[in-house]
């Protein structure tokens, strides 16, 4: 199981799609607050469907409340379109935790100085960003493809 971290959610579609992710791959979603919606957000349950009942998942009102909870710092994983190092270049592990920014401006500077692994997720020069659902997508693929073989 993956831990999958959401700090500062803005949009309930994402996060629903998220959450319904999670379910299908079996991994754990942490919410840490504020959001940009209500978790009883209609388009968060519109995205998440029916599936949103068999989301293991936590929520948290801060980062320090969140990391609290974590038990081996250095596998944490930062994801930024500012990071140098490939996730394809990481050498996942169960119960890693994997964390994703809000939509508008991803990880804070506070944030990032937290942890030391920061990865990105390659992109063509044309792109400025790819949508939040679909790289935690690219993330889960590539870490649960590690963990399995």
């Amino acid at each position: 199981m993956l831990n999958i971290v959401l700090v500062e959610p803005e949009i309930p579609n994402n996060t629903g799609n998220i959450g319904r992710l999670c379910v299908g791959t079996e991994n754990r979603l942490h919410l840490i607050h504020p959001f940009g919606f209500q978790i009883t957000d209609k388009n968060l349950k519109r995205s998440g469907l029916d599936y949103w009942v068999h989301l293991d998942w936590k929520e948290y009102q801060n980062v320090g409340e969140w990391m609290q909870q974590i038990p081996d710092k250095s596998r944490v994983f930062l994801f930024s379109s500012h990071a140098e190092k490939s996730y394809l270049k990481e050498n996942f592990q169960n119960g890693d935790w994997l964390v994703f920014g809000k939509e508008s401006v991803g990880l804070s500077k506070e944030v990032l100085a937290l942890f030391e692994n920061h990865l990105s997720i390659p992109i063509s020069p044309l792109v400025r960003s790819y949508n939040l659902a679909n790289s935690v997508a690219f993330a889960i693929g590539e870490a649960k493809r590690q963990i399995e073989l």
